[in-house]
């Protein structure tokens, strides 16, 4: 759980990275909806064929980006599992009492795999390939219609920037508090599982202390710098797309023609 990749920022020089923010996070969108969209194994490989060229693209280590799917690695395994024994269908495979896996069971598991596992690559690449302050630029120029109807579009973008950046902090943190909880003689892995819930005490409230000491710092660190939001806020570097920015364009409405052609399959 300590080594999650979303949320970090890789510095690197590569095409992904010198891409435009704002169609680095709407062609994420895409994906997230493309990927519940597909039916088939045809239209996954296809994506997972794109992901890895982005991933050779990024010039991030392959290494530390599958790293951070470590972190989710028993969510993934408990997912599979509740859906392979409940999932209902026709063709049953094993059946012994309450227990019955059927064929539809282990191709909803593995679409399902399949699926959180694209998902998780996707952002991971999303985060490690922008910096904060593009993706806050990214999230407030497509939010900036929404200002018509006066929602905040810039503090929203800021506030779901800054909570995603904190994401490895407190990982980090977390696991600095259990180290130190075990030096001093803490026994937090022995025991059933209310013993263990009750292990978690010495953890979640100095985690806690810590967070809201880590915002106070933030939230004065930036009164100090006169933020005022998005009132008479100007910027160093204005978003521009380039001719590299409209061929990724291309490409990627290549890839969704090409993946809705796999619809059919």
């Amino acid at each position: 759980m300590f080594n999650v990749s979303i949320g970090q920022y890789y510095p690197v020089d590569s095409i992904i990275h010198s891409l435009d923010p704002r169609l680095k996070l709407i062609s994420a969108f895409c994906f997230f909806i493309l990927l519940f969209a597909i039916p088939n194994f045809w239209g996954y490989a296809v994506a997972a064929a794109f992901i890895t060229a982005l991933v050779i693209m990024s010039r991030v280590p392959l290494s530390f980006i599958f790293r951070g799917l470590r972190g989710i690695f028993a969510i993934l395994v408990f997912t599979v599992i509740f859906t392979i024994f409940f999932t209902p269908g026709e063709t049953a495979l094993l059946s012994a009492g309450i227990i019955k896996i059927t064929a539809e069971g282990l191709y909803m598991a593995a679409r399902i795999l399949t699926r959180l596992t694209l998902l998780m690559l996707i952002s991971s690449e999303l985060t490690l390939t922008t910096s904060p302050i593009q993706l806050t630029d990214a999230i407030e120029f497509w939010l900036k219609p929404l200002k018509k109807i006066r929602v905040p579009a810039h503090e929203i973008a800021m506030m779901m920037t800054i909570a995603l950046r904190f994401i490895p902090v407190l990982l980090e943190e977390t696991e600095k508090i259990i180290k130190a909880q075990k030096a001093r003689g803490a026994d937090l892995d022995t025991g059933g599982l209310i013993k263990k819930a009750k292990g978690l005490t010495p953890i979640l409230v100095p985690l806690f202390v810590s967070a809201f000491r880590r915002a106070d710092d933030l939230a004065l660190a930036m009164e100090s710098r006169c933020y005022r939001g998005d009132v008479g806020r100007t910027r160093m570097k204005t978003l521009a797309f380039s001719k590299t920015d409209y061929i990724a364009a291309a490409v990627l409405a290549g890839f969704v023609i090409l993946t809705a052609a796999t619809f059919a399959v």
